[in-house]
């Protein structure tokens, strides 16, 4: 897995300690929230990815499926007042005065006596996969009682039967608030078995100055001035979306022709040295310096590197972008998937999104929460309601969406196809 390269940001929360309260005088200005998207799967556990969906996908039920009847356990929440909570470093509000405090997490312990055990541990998919497969294969308690998980590779968890459908009388929040443009992912389409737990846009960044033209197309990348200086994404799921995009398709249902079009496109213009090379979360490196002037790019890392450099932009080209999301999900047999449904409605109230939002300054997935932010006293962070990486406004949000995931059926030949041009 690449190396997170990266400055350490000055991180600092929008309600202060202990329960979100707007009323409350001096609230802080938001921190540049580390990047959680920058963490790219390495090919070898996408290796062990691909072995497992080919040695359990057959003719009919996989091997590895676990039917409906088999994914509960008995629920202790009522006797047990906590849960396992396992998310990627750096994705939750810290306090400043002691960053092992979480206030949010906090407050929510105090209002209801759930003790939250929060294990930042996931640092890959693939990796994660492999971690707590074996359980889930064996109808085991994996130990956790939530995962965040980047949503293509939740598609594979919700083929095999892995994870619990949700109880969504008991999330209000989630009903209420969540993101219209998030609701119906191809995998999970009324998102009874995840819910989005940070959301963000998969687009073009470039140094304006240096550049000294606009871009508002994919197809501005493949200008001559931009040969050899131009990186794209190196992984496929991150990376094959926004390239098919620029060529007008509609990728919430593309096909194999689509792909194989796209990279015969591609694997021209590495042929002729356009693109200088294939990239992890590097690609900061590369545009903050110079060497390259435009890149395939994360929205939430272009806000980081914006507040050091307001010459670089961030697009979501003409023809569109990806929205994603990294959602939590209840893996089969958690024993206190009551206590879990309870925080991740929990995260869906508008204050409390909000103040999570100031934090990590991704997409946000519950809108409300930017009248949240709006109203804050404090003028830096009232800003943040109007940044569109955070809160895309009307024009943005017409050219975002969710792409169809790729299957396992499809995953071996795409991934051989796609490696042997980014060179993995």
């Amino acid at each position: 897995m690449p190396a997170l390269n990266r400055p350490t940001p000055s991180r600092r929360g929008l309600f202060g300690r202990g329960a979100p309260d707007l009323a409350a005088p001096g609230l802080r200005a938001p921190g540049r929230g580390l990047s959680r998207r920058g963490f790219l799967r390495s090919s070898g556990a996408a290796g062990l990815t691909a072995a497992l969906a080919a040695a359990t996908a057959g003719c009919g039920v996989p091997a590895a499926y676990v039917e409906p009847g088999d994914r509960a356990a008995r629920d202790r929440s009522a006797q047990e007042k906590r849960l396992t909570f396992a998310n990627w470093p750096l994705y939750i509000d810290v306090d400043d005065a002691d960053e092992r405090k979480r206030p949010t997490l906090d407050a929510f312990e105090e209002r209801t006596g759930i003790s939250v055990d929060y294990v930042e541990e996931i640092n890959d998919n693939d990796e994660f996969f492999g971690k707590i497969s074996p359980a889930l294969m064996n109808h085991q308690d994996t130990g956790r009682d939530i995962v965040v998980i980047s949503d293509w590779m939740c598609a594979r968890y919700v083929r095999l039967g892995w994870v619990q459908e949700m109880d969504r009388p008991h999330q209000p929040n989630v009903e209420k608030y969540l993101d219209p443009l998030l609701r119906k992912p191809a995998f999970d389409p009324g998102r009874r078995q995840s819910v989005p737990w940070q959301s963000g846009i998969t687009g073009i960044a470039y140094d304006r100055r240096r550049l000294g033209r606009e871009i508002r197309s994919t197809a501005d990348l493949w200008h001559s001035d931009l040969r050899g200086r131009v990186t794209l994404l190196s992984g496929l799921d991150e990376a094959f979306t926004l390239l098919m995009q620029g060529d007008g398709v509609d990728v919430t249902r593309w096909t194999a022709d689509d792909f194989h079009r796209m990279t015969d496109q591609l694997r021209r213009l590495v042929d002729r040295g356009h693109i200088r090379r294939f990239t992890g979360n590097d690609y900061l490196k590369d545009l903050s310096s110079g060497d390259v002037l435009a890149c395939q790019a994360y929205s939430g890392d272009i806000i980081q590197l914006q507040a050091d450099n307001p010459d670089i932009e961030f697009v979501v080209p003409e023809e569109g972008a990806e929205l994603w999301a990294e959602s939590m999900m209840i893996p089969n047999r958690a024993r206190h998937k009551r206590n879990a449904e309870r925080l991740i409605d929990y995260y869906y109230e508008p204050e409390v999104a909000a103040e999570l939002a100031a934090w990590v300054n991704y997409v946000c997935p519950v809108p409300a929460a930017r009248d949240i932010l709006a109203s804050a006293k404090d003028a830096e962070t009232a800003e943040l309601a109007e940044n569109p990486l955070i809160f895309p406004d009307d024009a943005m949000r017409g050219r975002l969406a969710v792409a169809r995931d790729i299957t396992s059926a499809e995953r071996g030949d795409f991934a051989r196809e796609w490696n042997s041009i980014v060179g993995l």
